[in-house]
């Protein structure tokens, strides 16, 4: 006797098919829309930097008739005898050096706190913690008064050492330590004779280079963003940063209109650093995120 499969059943699968291609599609949509809107915004950012003062304003931004890169490049560095270099140079070191020092400190407390059992270590780490939940901006006038009181008020260091602790970068190190470093490494580099010195710097460390490289790529991004901090504390234009620097043109731009195409391609041009970093680290950073999700 022969059994006929009901068409309804037969139809199924095809059904199925079509329902995951349509949901594929409509999510490779969603994805597409949604990286236009994240790229519009640096588009126009590099249309614009074509542009001078007058064509800015008054012409079509996608077209190319009134092409003056070069000259507001060059304009960018002479303008005010020079401050968007030293602004540049002043991002480079608060936020590269400043990131690099910082990353090292995180990486080292938060090593610390995974592999070592010390007193009070849950409660000391719960107070990392609520460093994370701080806003910046509560603790620049605290800072301001400690800056204040030691007569680093207006100086590089007024900047720079406070971005070297990033209790965020604590908490990330300890789980990515978690993720990187085992225990029996650790066991067998002591029973070989090393100091724990020794161990963290031969062992321990190479194998968080890609965490390291994690911390020191979300360091580098706050750092090179900061804006209020050095607002508070700097009131030397030649020791501003990129982001307060601009600030300031901009702000002059509504008296001096010929600021605006300056801040505009001064604008474009802060943002190669981190797309440079990234780029370059990608596959650091990539494998980083993933430590310690799959055991």
């Amino acid at each position: 006797m022969t059994t006929t499969t009901p068409t309804s059943t037969l139809r199924t699968p095809r059904a199925g098919g079509r329902s995951r291609l349509t949901s594929r599609g409509v999510a490779n949509a969603v994805v597409l829309l949604a990286a236009l809107y994240t790229m519009l915004p640096a588009l126009w950012l590099l249309l614009a930097s074509t542009k001078n003062a007058d064509a800015l304003f008054g012409s079509d931004i996608l077209s190319f008739g009134d092409f003056s890169f070069a000259s507001n490049l060059s304009d960018l560095f002479s303008m005010d005898g020079g401050l968007y270099g030293e602004w540049y140079v002043n991002s480079l070191l608060y936020a590269v050096v400043g990131a690099l020092t910082g990353s090292l400190i995180s990486v080292a407390a938060g090593y610390a706190f995974d592999k070592y059992e010390f007193r009070h270590k849950e409660k000391l780490f719960a107070l990392v913690l609520t460093g994370v939940m701080v806003p910046p901006t509560v603790l620049a006038l605290p800072l301001y008064l400690v800056a204040s009181g030691t007569g680093m008020v207006n100086t590089f260091w007024a900047v720079f050492i406070p971005v070297l602790f990033n209790p965020f970068g604590v908490y990330l190190a300890r789980l990515l330590s978690s993720g990187y470093v085992p225990n029996e490494v650790l066991e067998a580099s002591r029973v070989d004779g090393a100091g724990e010195l020794q161990t963290y710097v031969r062992v321990s460390l190479r194998m968080l280079g890609p965490g390291f490289v994690t911390v020191f790529l979300f360091q580098l991004t706050a750092i090179w963003n900061n804006f209020f901090l050095p607002m508070v504390m700097v009131s030397d234009q030649h020791l501003y940063p990129l982001s307060l620097g601009l600030y300031t043109w901009n702000s002059s731009a509504t008296v001096s209109p010929e600021y605006y195409p300056l801040v505009v391609i001064g604008s474009l041009l802060a943002v190669v650093p981190l797309i440079v970093a990234f780029v370059m680290l990608q596959r650091y950073w990539k494998s980083g995120l993933t430590a310690g999700s799959v055991k």
